[in-house]
């Protein structure tokens, strides 16, 4: 088989795997950019479970979807910005205003979604929005093992701000990473750089930690001293 047929094939597959409804159905609920379980996808797509889980090995086979393993929990999300970007662009073509996708509705109380600890570093959605502010400060870069690294003005702003980057270095775990948040089932910030970052908030009095629980509560001073990262 030549270079060219081969690429025939491999686009004849792909547009296979997303012609098929119950496939489009669930790759549309994706584009929110929110990862869901198998059996969320299921009732999106309307189908049993059995055959949501030949669907979603059909879609991950394709590289159009990854899964993402958190505990006891798999969670499914699009593969990359390129899928998105690819679906996005079939919707143009399809000539139909794009459907609506699922609403993501947690059932995590209210207080632990807002914000919360995990394990040692901040989830919820002000964890949530703490990693996405940092990518988009620039102070954050992904890398292909799916870690993060911290660019040169990251950690000039880190140590800046009280975080002793050289000492996270040298932690015996992994530097920074993405963590699903399981309410937003979006990535935070874990790892190493995550825990020294919760430790500097309560610090600096940016949040305060329930006695009793894994709620956090962001302050005034947060959104005054931090606005690019807390407001």
């Amino acid at each position: 088989m030549d270079d060219s047929t081969a690429s025939d094939f491999q686009l004849a597959r792909l547009a296979g795997a997303i012609a098929e409804p119950a496939r489009a159905r669930m790759l549309n609920c994706l584009m929110d950019g929110h990862a869901r379980t198998a059996t969320e996808l299921a009732t999106v797509a309307e189908v049993a479970a059995s055959t949501a889980s030949a669907h979603l090995a059909r879609l991950k086979d394709e590289r159009l979807v990854e899964v993402l393993v958190q505990g006891k929990h798999r969670y499914f999300r699009l593969a990359s910005d390129d899928v998105a970007a690819a679906l996005e662009s079939l919707m143009v073509v399809a000539g139909a205003p794009r459907p609506a996708a699922a609403a993501f509705q947690p059932n995590t109380p209210s207080r632990l979604r807002s914000a919360r600890t995990c394990y040692d570093h901040m989830a919820g959605t002000a964890g949530v929005a703490l990693h996405d502010r940092l990518h988009a400060q620039g102070w954050l870069s992904g890398l292909a093992s799916g870690s993060y690294e911290l660019t040169p003005d990251g950690a000039i702003a880190l140590e800046s701000l009280g975080v002793e980057v050289d000492t996270v270095r040298r932690s015996r775990r992994r530097f920074a990473c993405a963590c699903l948040d399981w309410s937003e089932r979006r990535p935070h910030l874990g790892g190493a750089l995550g825990a020294a970052w919760l430790q500097l908030s309560l610090r600096r009095g940016w949040v305060r930690q329930e006695l009793d629980g894994r709620a956090l509560t962001l302050t005034p001073k947060a959104q005054r001293e931090m606005p690019e990262l807390f407001a």
